[in-house]
């Protein structure tokens, strides 16, 4: 839930410009550091990260890609024991079902294969716009901006959008900086975790310093 702040200042065009040029600078070949082989494990890793670190998903998923590496196995999978293989991520419960309902819905739909495609993606179970917009970025590299806690946080801190939810937050992102967007997803997710963080963010070694409008966290 967004949590309400003082009004902060919007970030101009040219600081928008500049910013967008500063993070392709410093971030030119950022990627996902989720762990996979495929599109369907990639597929799976973004599912599980929801509410969940990429730390931790990787450390769960080696043992489930093994016992389930395809579709197939996993839509005939048994519901304990796929909740055994990920009960230390977040929302284990519910993620175990959807797991299961996406890959039963990819056999009987997609003749067992991963639809790259948003509009398809989405049509699967547990998957938002988000996820769809994060397998199609990382797997794509398409022109499409995912927002997350990190991304939220240095939107508003920078005066890139006062959006109220991720979704306004990625529309304001996605118009303001209209091309690079998938690497620029990658980098803001990067800068976010590592540098501009919740607490204590390091602004003191901090590349866009001068840009800052806020040092306030801001949640989704």
């Amino acid at each position: 839930m967004y949590k309400k702040h003082k009004k902060v200042k919007k970030a101009t065009r040219k600081e928008i410009e500049e910013i967008k040029a500063l993070f392709l600078e410093h971030y030119p070949d950022s990627v996902t550091e989720l762990h996979y082989h495929n599109l369907y494990e990639l597929l799976i890793s973004v599912m599980l990260s929801a509410q969940c670190t990429d730390k931790r998903v990787n450390l769960i998923t080696p043992a489930l890609f093994k016992a389930y590496p395809d579709p197939a196995s996993l839509a005939n999978a048994d519901l304990d024991e796929v909740k055994s293989h990920i009960n230390t991520c977040s929302f284990f419960n519910n993620k175990a079902k959807n797991l299961i309902k996406m890959a039963q819905s990819v056999v009987e739909n997609y003749n067992n294969e991963i639809p790259l495609e948003r509009d398809e993606l989405v049509k699967l179970a547990g998957v938002g716009q988000k996820t769809a917009n994060v397998v199609m970025i990382e797997y794509a590299g398409a022109n499409l901006m995912a927002v997350d806690t990190h991304v939220f946080r240095v939107a508003h801190r920078l005066g890139l959008s006062d959006a109220k939810t991720a979704i306004k937050c990625e529309e304001e992102l996605t118009r303001k900086f209209k091309t690079n967007l998938h690497q620029l997803h990658q980098a803001m997710v990067l800068f976010g975790r590592y540098k501009c963080k919740a607490l204590k963010p390091e602004c003191a070694v901090c590349f866009l310093e001068t840009y800052c409008k806020t040092k306030e966290s801001f949640k989704v």
